[in-house]
């Protein structure tokens, strides 16, 4: 999942960073309003996590902006501005949560569990695709009752793919989700993570769940009714 944080404090910005993406996002930070503006111009967001007292353009405004133009994207807001009253204008504005600052970076990554589950309807943090289960909170990924190993970007990209089950998702879409803007690399990089993800999740196996469209992407869906087995 790819999220935004947006926060002028640059020691604390690094931090997030840090965190979020040892625990599996990709992330893109930035310091100011305006900056985060331009950073969702460019790339689709699973989370925005946005300090309310930025420079240039404040919190509010951002998100008052975004939801007039019917972005959905769900919002964490960081303040260290406690006050009832201030909660209730953060909510109100269309904002999903709200943390104070000082606050435990455990309960941050659970508060953006929560805040992206109920944006697709999932009220777990496992997702489930025919005998594969993948559980977000602990990062392990077993099938069938038998837990596959999997690196950080394999991960994401499973988890992509098992958000969007029977979606076709395209080398450019997966890219652009799992990979932040200072990545300069080559995207056949896709097809060598996807390469591997098949024969992790489906090697062995006579019901195989990930699969290719040529010239348009890679889908993961279970196995037909009745044909059990099908390549």
């Amino acid at each position: 999942m790819r999220l935004l944080v947006a926060e002028d404090e640059r020691d604390l910005n690094r931090l997030l960073q840090k965190v979020l993406t040892k625990a599996g996002y990709t992330v893109d930070g930035c310091y100011d309003g305006e900056e985060a503006q331009l950073c969702l111009l460019g790339a689709e967001y699973d989370a925005l996590v946005l300090d309310v007292m930025m420079p240039k353009k404040d919190g509010y405004t951002l998100v008052r902006e975004l939801r007039a133009q019917g972005v959905d994207t769900p919002v964490l807001f960081l303040t260290a501005r406690d006050s009832v009253a201030d909660r209730v204008t953060g909510l109100d504005l269309g904002a999903d949560d709200y943390l104070v600052k000082p606050f435990d970076f455990d309960e941050l990554l659970a508060r953006i569990r929560a805040i992206t589950r109920k944006h697709v309807g999932q009220r777990t943090n496992t997702l489930t695709v025919a005998d594969l289960t993948l559980d977000t909170a602990r990062h392990q990924a077993a099938r069938g009752g038998e837990e596959i190993p999997l690196l950080p970007k394999e991960f994401a990209i499973l988890e992509y793919l098992m958000r969007h089950p029977g979606t076709v998702l395209s080398r450019e879409q997966i890219e652009d989700r799992i990979w932040n803007y200072e990545y300069a690399g080559s995207s056949n990089n896709v097809d060598g993570y996807m390469s591997r993800l098949r024969k992790k999740i489906d090697g062995g196996r006579e019901d195989k769940l990930l699969h290719t469209v040529r010239g348009m992407g890679w889908t993961i869906r279970p196995p037909a009714p009745g044909k059990e087995g099908a390549p």
